[in-house]
């Protein structure tokens, strides 16, 4: 553990540096505050593609960490770090932040200073949110978002716009409440008499917690996670979000914000509580699967532009739900992988957006028709990043969705079966919303004096059409490097659920399945027999799970096992 590197620190505050001297600039200098924002968040890109070039893809180890005593009395440390599973989406906030930055010289006229000041908040609130692996200061960081996103959405946004902030500020901060006192819970269970408190999740992982306090725990992580997704029913603060809020917030919100809510599931709810989590498991694939059916009907009556792609993206993160909840290697790659594809596709569609409301000053799909023959470069795009976003072969989107299904298939075929009935509505939407903005008669002449896509806009949107194609075309080097993160997490809820069993066993809870196991499966006997003190068997898991030694019991082949889970059998070690 290399405790003495700054660079990941460097990528967390690089950008609050500049918000703080974007604030200290003179009221007059609007120009000096963008470049600067622009500058910085160049900056804090370039570091963060350092990480990627020192990151060691062949180990499921965190990476870059350091560990810094912050509230030394409670245990509470700075501690950050990376793995395979954080890297890319650090490298999506990046990414996105410099361009939705530069689209915003053009777009935000007013309080410009106070704008890009919230905007490099932001993103550090979010880096840090994925990189920190002590649960008080992940919480901080979760809080600290809320901050510059309500004034984004409150100051910058449109008519509706203190309703919408407000919304968005009750639902996130009411479901984070619950998720502290699981925290506080947490952290007082694993004190014991002589040892010193801890909020560090790698200590907390191996936690022993009685079926009931698993349940309500996951609860309360969960219920912040979802509204965060969001998660049918808790979505609708979303659409009046994302149709209020400027382009630049729409952007970040869609490509960045939402998926700390899935990122939050697979690095803190699921290993945390892994047995609440399979007996949650139905529940959360039928709430993913109404999620990405519900979200594409509702998407396909909508008048407006903007909320029809807000709820498009209840539908493609029900998708991500839908991998993460399939527990196995295939599924949680894939929901990863999507979280990206999500973020470049939906954040270029609400760019888009952007630009045709700057020259039309609407967004109603009756306004437009025709577009095609006026601007050209710009229906170009348009249908590019529509085809990326309803999972077309050869674009980021049919990779994500492709392994997500396989990896769901295994886990539950008939959720696995109307998921895909997602598809077929997403490309309908999307392909009628196309159809009635870009082709067709020119019916109004407004349209037909529209001016194409000047220099700035397509410095915006060529590096996110690139990495659209790069993505689809050659996904293994984004695959791999999270591959062993990804088979260490699962092993690690796999051995807690079979802990859980012997221990069940041990304590006459199971007699009888117990003894058709060692009828049915004599090879299953051993690790149950030696985990009488709740504790698996070595040979049922090998090496740490913070090391590369940890072997995935989901291979990358094996779509159609489920995962065991409390009650079920455990498979044995390393079987397939």
């Amino acid at each position: 553990m290399n405790t003495g590197n700054v660079l990941l620190s460097l990528v967390v505050w690089t950008p609050m540096i500049g918000a703080l001297l974007v604030l200290l600039l003179p009221r007059e200098q609007v120009d000096g505050a963008r470049r600067a924002a622009l500058a910085f968040s160049l900056v804090t890109f370039l570091l963060s593609l350092a990480l990627w070039a020192g990151f060691r893809p062949e180990t499921a180890e965190f990476q870059f960490l350091e560990q810094k005593p912050w509230i030394p009395e409670w245990g509470i440390q700075y501690l950050v770090g990376i793995d395979g599973v954080s890297l890319f989406l650090v490298l999506l906030t990046t990414f996105l932040t410099p361009i939705v930055i530069l689209f915003s010289f053009g777009d935000i006229q007013k309080r410009v200073k106070e704008y890009f000041f919230f905007m490099l908040m932001l993103e550090t609130g979010m880096l840090g949110a994925f990189v920190a692996l002590d649960l008080f200061l992940f919480y901080v960081f979760w809080e600290l978002m809320l901050v510059p996103m309500y004034f984004i959405i409150g100051i910058w946004g449109g008519q509706g716009r203190l309703y919408a902030s407000l919304k968005f500020l009750l639902y996130t901060l009411t479901a984070s409440l619950p998720m502290l006192l699981a925290i506080l819970y947490l952290v007082s269970v694993h004190v014991r008499p002589g040892s010193p408190m801890t909020f560090d999740v790698r200590l907390l992982y191996d936690l022993t917690l009685s079926p009931v306090e698993q349940g309500w725990l996951f609860a309360a992580f969960a219920l912040a996670f979802a509204v965060k997704v969001p998660m049918f029913p808790l979505h609708t603060w979303l659409p009046d979000a994302h149709v209020e809020a400027p382009t630049g917030g729409s952007v970040i919100l869609a490509g960045v914000l939402l998926k700390l809510g899935t990122y939050g599931f697979l690095r803190f709810a699921m290993p945390l509580f892994p047995n609440a989590m399979a007996a949650a498991t139905p529940f959360m694939l039928g709430l993913a699967v109404v999620g990405i059916i519900y979200g594409a009907l509702v998407a396909m009556v909508q008048p407006d532009l903007k909320k029809l792609v807000a709820y498009s993206s209840v539908s493609h993160l029900g998708f991500v739900m839908l991998g993460l909840f399939a527990v196995n290697v295939t599924g949680i790659e894939g929901a990863i992988y999507q979280m990206l594809n999500h973020g470049l596709s939906t954040g270029a569609l609400f760019l888009l957006v952007g630009m045709i409301y700057e020259r039309r000053h609407t967004r109603q799909i009756a306004d437009f028709g025709g577009l095609w023959k006026p601007i050209p470069r710009y229906a170009a795009v348009f249908l590019l990043v529509t085809f990326s976003s309803v999972g077309l072969p050869g674009l980021n989107g049919f990779v994500g969705e492709f392994l997500i299904l396989l990896g769901a298939f295994g886990t539950s075929r008939i959720a696995t079966v109307f998921a895909s009935s997602g598809l077929v509505l997403g490309a309908v939407y999307m392909l009628w919303m196309f159809q009635r903005v870009v082709f067709g008669p020119l019916r109004h002449e407004e349209n037909a004096t529209l001016e194409d896509l000047r220099p700035r806009e397509i410095a915006v949107l060529v590096p996110v059409v690139a990495m659209i194609v790069i993505m689809g075309v050659y996904p293994t080097p984004f695959l791999k490097t999270m591959e062993p993160s990804v088979k260490a997490l699962v092993a690690r809820m796999e051995k807690h659920q079979q802990r859980a069993v012997a221990s069940a066993v041990a304590s006459d809870q199971l007699v009888a399945p117990a003894r058709r196991l060692t009828q049915d499966w004599p090879s299953a006997a051993k690790p149950l027999a030696s985990a009488r003190d709740g504790v698996a068997d070595p040979s049922a898991y090998h090496g740490d799970t913070q090391s590369g030694s940890a072997p995935c019991a989901h291979g990358a082949g094996d779509f159609s096992r489920r995962r065991p889970i409390l009650g079920q059998p455990p498979r044995r070690a390393g079987g397939v």
